[in-house]
């Protein structure tokens, strides 16, 4: 047993500590972010006595700016409201469904994996220490459905808390839009840094936890302790999935109602207020791309976490019993938060925005600082947690490994995830020829305008896909399936970073959506605008990074999968593993087809609605009589929570029928299929609809002479570029970055059934 420099006691220590700092950091963020007062500045004024810090509470601001219409403020104030409101309505009713889907499904944990060993009570030998007797199957179903519970629960709370802190903010940016493009950055930044935070230090604080009490029954059977935690990877993620699915066609149900009848056929502003949708569609930035964002990631934290456990406690370190090189994936976390942490002064302390082209620079150099500072972390890390050399399991045997090897494996992820940033920045910013290339080809129509929007995104999958296939390779070959799972944890070790700079897109979206419909000045209207490009191209970027790391940890997953169900090699050439490659690789596709015609299908309602009430309501297009908003916010909240349940049940009953039916050998080669074609579709899916999005706003912004040559809104390259994003919408906003979950989520699922089915799995080919 070698020792190391970290005692075990300093890493009972770290972890927490670590978390509660993260905890604490995210509520002083809220803290800052709720001195931006909701009320007409005199009050403030009258209640806070001085003018504050920063400008809080300012009465002196020039008049132009609207500083002083006690109108527009409480505006603002009822907007935020009504958008708080419907969130909060379709978050619960889709818990409803989703909670009853938890039960449902942890009692099926606990089942199949009790009926193992015939639900025996009594001490099994260990499956890779034979000699040993390790806690009875039984014990492990219900360990496991314990921690998919947890998972599911932190899931959900996590993006709801992500919810709540951007409904809270967005007005809040507004406001604060009045004093210059600066000060509302600094709220956009800090609201979505709050999630970040909150987000990584729960996920890491619960898991942690939870191994502490387990050990408490588990003791030296450490192989039986991590694989009951898989299932909180397995929680995490099938919340995700209902998240985003759910929340990506409520969104997009809207967004395509608001712009086919508002923008196209009536010719009327984005975000107008006298659009029927436009409440429903400012909702539907919330549920889905900060709810649904949310517990995706922290899916993939939760599932790469488990999956390096599981084969570190088959490794040396589970064999040794070596408490802190077990959690390594834990310390380098932890480490993940303070550096984050560090990193989010550099935008919205040590240096100002003062200019609207400094804002995009701002949020890459938060990328960049972080993944620079990250490396140095995990290289200290590495030294001090992890003995010179070590063994890694590998398909049945010890692989003997070095600690700077296995930082090297970090190490790759983290890079190989800046490299995916930045190049789904560089396909989706309008600031670089891609994204310019197609909104010049809207001169000739919106045919034009698809083909080269579809050619972009197919273009735009090559490079990601090289930076995923080196991190494979070097991390394979220093540290086998283990090195691939703590790759994957090295490109989500900046979480909170990456989610910061995700979260603050729908802020500033929704700023821009309140400026309008509040009849604020164009100039404050510029300056959310500028925002909101910046945000549109850092939530491609987030989506990137969810996608590139969902590849990373499905590869990892499945390794565990085929350790743990006992292959000893998936043979492309047998039949059993081709047909199930052929169809995994088919199952993206299908998914795909359900949730784009279910944005259809839901949009199509939301365009006669709209479409009635601007023929019905007298006054509705001179501004003189208010639309109908409820109607438009129900109309997505039914079509999303009856349309996402298809989806949701292809991709949770695919591993169990399959596993069953057609034994581990299929299975394996159905989740080898979909995350080689799932993870190319959800790439170009993503990268297509961003590049659409932002051609739109580089006509309507006219920041250029070639932009200027396209525009003004409404000319016919306008029109065509309003149609691209429209079909650009479910493809970036709802399939795009629900396939990640797609891939991730039936791998940590067959991982947890593992036993089961090369118990009792295969039944047609055991009856033929």
């Amino acid at each position: 047993m070698v020792s190391v420099i970290l005692p075990d006691l300093g890493t009972e220590i770290l972890i927490p500590a670590c978390a509660i700092i993260g905890i604490g950091f995210s509520l002083l963020q809220w803290l800052l972010v709720s001195k931006v007062k909701l009320v007409p500045s005199s009050a403030a004024s009258n209640n806070s006595g001085a003018a504050g810090k920063n400008g809080y509470g300012d009465y002196l601001i020039e008049e132009e700016e609207g500083l002083n219409d006690h109108n527009t403020v409480l505006k603002c104030a009822e907007i935020q409201n009504a958008i708080s409101e419907g969130a909060t309505s379709f978050l619960f009713t889709e818990y409803q469904y989703v909670g009853i889907f938890m039960v449902a499904f942890a009692i099926l944990i606990f089942v199949f994996l009790g009926s193992v060993e015939g639900f025996s009570t009594k001490s099994q030998p260990c499956t890779y220490e034979p000699l040993k007797m390790c806690k009875p199957a039984l014990a492990t179903a219900g360990f496991s459905t314990v921690s998919f519970v947890l998972g599911a629960v932190t899931s959900v709370v996590s993006g709801f808390l992500g919810m709540k802190i951007a409904t809270y903010a967005n007005a809040r940016t507004t406001l604060e839009a009045r004093k210059g493009v600066g000060k509302a950055f600094i709220t956009a930044f800090r609201s979505g840094a709050v999630m970040g935070f909150l987000l990584a230090a729960n996920g890491l604080l619960v898991l942690y936890i939870t191994i502490n009490v387990f050990k408490l029954y588990y003791g030296d059977d450490w192989e039986g302790l991590f694989e009951s935690i898989t299932g909180y990877g397995l929680g995490g993620s099938s919340m995700a999935l209902f998240g985003r699915v759910g929340g990506g066609i409520y969104t997009k149900a809207a967004d395509v109602g608001a712009d086919l009848v508002g923008k196209v056929e009536r010719n009327i502003p984005e975000d107008d207020p006298r659009n029927p949708a436009v409440i429903a569609d400012n909702v539907g930035d919330n549920v889905g791309d900060i709810a649904g964002m949310g517990s995706d990631l922290f899916g993939s934290y939760a599932e790469s976490s488990c999956a390096a456990l599981v084969v570190a406690s088959i490794s040396s370190f589970g064999i040794n019993h070596e408490f802190t090189p077990m959690l390594y994936p834990l310390i380098v976390s932890s480490v993940g938060i303070i550096i984050c942490l560090i990193t989010t002064l550099f935008a919205t302390d040590f240096f100002e925005i003062k200019a609207v082209k400094e804002i995009e620079p701002a949020l890459k150099n938060q990328l960049i600082i972080s993944t620079v500072l990250m490396t140095i972390g995990v290289a200290i890390v590495s030294w001090v947690a992890l003995p010179s050399s070590f063994t890694i399991f590998n398909f049945g045997t010890q692989k003997v490994v070095k600690n700077w090897q296995l930082f090297l494996c970090v190490a790759v992820g983290l890079w190989a995830g800046l490299i995916i940033g930045f190049v789904t920045e560089y396909y989706t910013s309008n600031a670089y020829s891609p994204v310019q290339d197609v909104a010049d080809s809207c001169r000739t129509g919106a045919a034009t305008n698809v083909i080269f929007g579809l050619a972009l995104g197919y273009k735009s999958v090559i490079i990601p896909i090289f930076a995923i296939a080196v991190s494979i390779f070097v991390s394979f070959s220093f540290a086998a399936m283990y090195g691939i799972a703590v790759a994957a944890l090295g490109m989500l070790s900046t979480i909170a970073t990456g989610l910061a700079i995700d979260a603050y897109g729908p802020i500033s979206d929704n700023a821009g959506g309140i400026a309008e419909m509040a009849g604020m000045s164009h100039r404050i209207r510029e300056r959310t605008d500028a925002l909101d490009a910046a945000g549109n191209t850092t939530a491609a970027i987030g989506k990137g990074f969810a996608i590139g790391s969902a590849a990373l940890v499905s590869l990892a997953l499945f390794g565990a999968f085929v350790s743990r169900a006992s292959i000893s090699t998936v043979d492309v050439l047998t039949p059993k593993v081709f047909i199930g490659l052929i169809v995994g690789a088919m199952l993206p596709y299908w998914f795909s087809a359900m949730t784009m015609k279910s944005v259809g299908s839901a949009a199509l309602k939301m365009v006669e609605e709209v479409r009635r009430q601007f023929n019905t309501i007298p006054g509705l297009m001179e501004g003189t009589a208010k639309p109908d908003y409820a109607t438009c916010v129900k109309i997505s909240t039914d079509a999303s929570i009856k349309e996402m349940i298809p989806p949701g049940a292809l991709v949770m009953l695919t591993p169990l029928i399959v596993g069953i039916f057609f034994g581990v050998e299929t299975l394996s080669g159905v989740l080898a299929g979909s995350l080689v074609s799932g993870v190319q579709i959800a790439i170009s899916a993503s990268n297509t609809g961003g590049a659409w999005d932002n051609a739109k706003k580089y006509i309507e912004a006219g920041a250029s002479e070639h932009a200027r040559s396209l525009g003004p809104k409404g000319s016919e390259p306008h029109k065509a570029a309003v149609i691209g994003d429209t079909i650009g919408d479910p493809l970036k906003d709802t399939s795009g970055p629900s396939l990640n979950i797609l891939i991730k989520l039936m791998a940590v699922e067959s991982l947890v059934f593992a036993p089961f089915f090369a118990t009792h799995g295969g039944l047609l080919f055991k009856i033929f």
